[in-house]
């Protein structure tokens, strides 16, 4: 089991990183309000791999699940993390709110994310695992 550092719920559909830069510059700064919120940390993480994963729940035509990581990569950048070099596994994942999720086994965040029924992103950074935990 891996140690989950940071954990946060972004009540707003994402934006793109192909979107428009005044856009992508206020969902940025929107998403680092919103972790500053829960930060609990205090200096940011050094000196560890780690592992973003990003679970996006979407309404109908929502923009693609690699386009919107970097935005939020950065958002979390020099608060969460020293430095975004730190982030050596990325894990996107997409679901349509439309569709029935079982939120039985899913982290407390996600499930108030589901429940909400709004569009929304869970983010976790959490340490890297070994290699072959992937495979």
């Amino acid at each position: 089991m891996s140690i989950i550092y940071f954990e946060l719920l972004i009540r707003k559909r994402p934006v793109s990183l192909q979107g428009k830069s005044k856009g992508r510059n206020e969902w940025k700064t929107f998403v680092r309000s919103e972790a500053q919120k829960v930060w609990t940390g205090g200096s940011p993480i050094k000196n560890v791999n780690l592992q973003l994963t990003l679970i996006y729940l979407c309404d109908d035509s929502p923009p693609d699940t690699d386009n919107i990581i970097k935005p939020i990569q950065d958002a979390l950048n020099e608060l969460v993390y020293e430095d975004d070099g730190l982030i050596s596994d990325v894990e996107s994942h997409r679901r349509f709110l439309s569709e029935p999720i079982d939120i039985t086994n899913l982290p407390l965040l996600l499930q108030e994310g589901v429940i909400i029924g709004e569009e929304c992103v869970y983010v976790k950074v959490s340490e890297s695992q070994t290699l072959e935990k992937y495979l």
